[in-house]
């Protein structure tokens, strides 16, 4: 449980934790717990759209399927790239090609696979585009 002390050491980081704890009678098992948890937080940063981002052609993720075209076709092409290997256009366009695609990676991830990029679809293809041991089906 954090203790007042505690979160305002967490919320101005670990330099300052060990200045708070001393200027507010925290004790160190706080402080250390504290320490622990920023630690945690940096080094579980969860891959976001962005610069860390392995494709960065939009953040909107609409849902997409055959006849779909525009930026976020073009982020799900580059998705499926990176992903499963495959080989796509990144034109924007969701044609066969990448419909097909579409299921291939559907399948692979064990998720309904009806060729359509939905909200479960956009989740498993962010998250496998951008893990850098990401399996190749």
């Amino acid at each position: 449980m954090f203790t007042a002390a505690a979160a305002l050491a967490l919320s101005i980081g670990l330099a300052g934790a060990p200045a708070v704890a001393a200027s507010t009678g925290a004790s160190a098992n706080a402080v250390a717990g504290v320490q622990a948890v920023h630690q945690l937080k940096e080094s579980t940063k969860l891959v976001t759209q962005g610069p860390y981002d392995i494709c960065d052609y939009t953040k909107s993720r609409p849902i997409l399927h055959g006849g779909s075209s525009g930026r976020a076709v073009q982020q799900a092409q580059c998705y499926l790239n990176q992903a499963i290997g495959a080989g796509l256009d990144e034109d924007g366009d969701f044609g066969r090609l990448t419909k097909s695609a579409t299921e291939d990676f559907q399948q692979c991830a064990g998720i309904v696979d009806d060729g359509i990029i939905g909200a479960q679809t956009w989740s498993f293809l962010s998250f496998w585009a951008n893990a850098p041991d990401a399996p190749f089906c």
